[in-house]
């Protein structure tokens, strides 16, 4: 089925913002809470969200097949289990209905008030119920400071880093969508000289600038996912914040890795940007420095241009952006994550979150978590309002951003973002 919904020369009828991160050719979709209190299935034009329940009851769906609640649901797991047949399907239609030329939406005034909603008429939910989240470790710049940091700086990744896409299960039920505040975690941790661990709240807050793909119902149980195939079973990208607790993880990720330190709380933005969406934005990733092993080499462009930002802003304070990065920069794309994941034979569910881990660039200003930018907190980030952060304080709300762009048309993620609150208080 071709991509009809990417046409870079099509316009609509909506009014939409100059630089809009969804414009026409975008159409994501996510789940949202509506004026009248009912939580439904949605995508976004510019500044307006679209109800897919009520265009579905409507009957302007009537030539896909599609069961009669798939979008009356409060997630989308069963319309991304239905297959990218369906995706694209919906995707075209919409872009059909909402082209400047196309009157059959357009000028039915009564249909337009049900369907339409600005965004302060809604409240956006989680997109997805995630059964299974996991967080890569996939930018080699981002590994090779950490490595620098806490280990021998000549030998800074681990010998299996090169030949593996390395990751660890994380914890989805503290995973939020954007404005959801978090609490400042607390847990053991050794003070620097100390022999004996202690109790207390995280004094090495940091976010991670990450993204994430969302898979669809892909394998059986001892059944692994080509690399090649791959991206046919994952749906679409989200901005993804991993916090961390520094102080705590450091104390606790031996031997097993990241426990108490991760697992408070991670945040996602909520429309989910299909890779339909991002064909256009397509480069290759960086070479291998080693040579793969057969189930994780992969051919073509497999990565993405998506401009990335991260901002900090104090409490009463105006906001600075701290970093801009890349996806691009990532060493293990998507596909070898995947690959990797299920070469065992794990299976993967629709709704699945994966994570990229932190993305790195090559330049300092280009590092994805406040470790790297201010070197474990010996070089304290300066805020526009004369301010400095070693870490992330309370009160503090953490933004990331993500965009691709071309000549043609801009594709963006909007934005996650995340205030943090004190230790909870009982």
């Amino acid at each position: 089925m071709s991509l009809k919904a990417n046409d870079p020369s099509r316009k609509t009828w909506l009014d939409l913002p100059e630089n809009t991160d969804f414009p026409i050719q975008n159409i994501p979709f996510g789940v949202f809470l509506t004026r009248d209190d009912i939580i439904t299935i949605g995508t976004r034009i510019g500044d307006y969200a679209i109800d897919l329940g009520a265009l579905h009851q409507l009957g302007y769906f009537k030539d896909i097949p599609l069961t009669e609640d798939i979008f009356l649901q409060d997630s989308l797991n069963d319309f991304i289990a239905d297959g990218r047949k369906t995706w694209r399907a919906v995707r075209n239609r919409v872009a059909e209905l909402f082209d400047a030329t196309n009157n059959e939406l357009k000028s039915n005034e009564k249909d337009k008030e049900t369907i339409l909603f600005t965004l302060d008429e809604i409240e956006m939910q989680m997109p997805v119920q995630v059964g299974d989240y996991t967080d890569f470790y996939s930018s080699k710049e981002h590994a090779t400071n950490v490595g620098k940091m806490f280990r021998d700086p000549e030998n800074a990744l681990l010998p299996n880093w090169l030949h593996a896409p390395i990751g660890y299960h994380g914890r989805s039920s503290s995973i939020v969508p954007s404005g959801i505040p978090l609490h400042r975690p607390q847990g053991q941790k050794l003070p620097k000289g100390a022999s004996e661990p202690i109790f207390g709240p995280t004094r090495h807050l940091d976010f991670e600038l990450e993204m994430a793909f969302v898979t669809t119902a892909s394998n059986h149980l001892g059944e692994p996912i080509p690399s090649e195939d791959a991206e046919n079973y994952i749906f679409g990208m989200v901005l993804f914040n991993d916090w961390s607790a520094r102080d705590l993880q450091k104390w606790e990720y031996q031997p097993l890795g990241p426990f108490l330190g991760k697992n408070f709380g991670s945040a996602l933005s909520p429309w989910i940007v299909t890779l339909d969406a991002l064909e256009p934005f397509r480069v290759e990733g960086p070479k291998p420095v080693k040579k793969l092993l057969p189930y994780l080499e992969t051919k073509g462009k497999k990565s993405f241009d998506i401009s990335l930002s991260v901002a900090i802003t104090p409490d009463r304070g105006e906001e600075t952006i701290i970093t801009k990065s890349n996806f691009k920069y990532m060493y293990w794309n998507m596909s070898q994550q995947l690959a990797h994941h299920t070469v065992n034979g794990c299976p993967v569910n629709s709704g699945d979150l994966m994570a990229s881990g932190t993305i790195s660039g090559p330049t300092p200003e280009s590092y994805g978590s406040m470790l790297e930018l201010s070197w474990n907190g010996s070089k304290p980030v300066k805020l526009n309002d004369g301010q400095e952060r070693r870490f992330i304080e309370d009160k503090d709300t953490v933004t990331l951003r993500g965009y691709c762009q071309n000549h043609e048309v801009r594709i963006g993620f909007g934005e996650v973002s995340t205030r943090i609150l004190p230790v909870f208080k009982s």
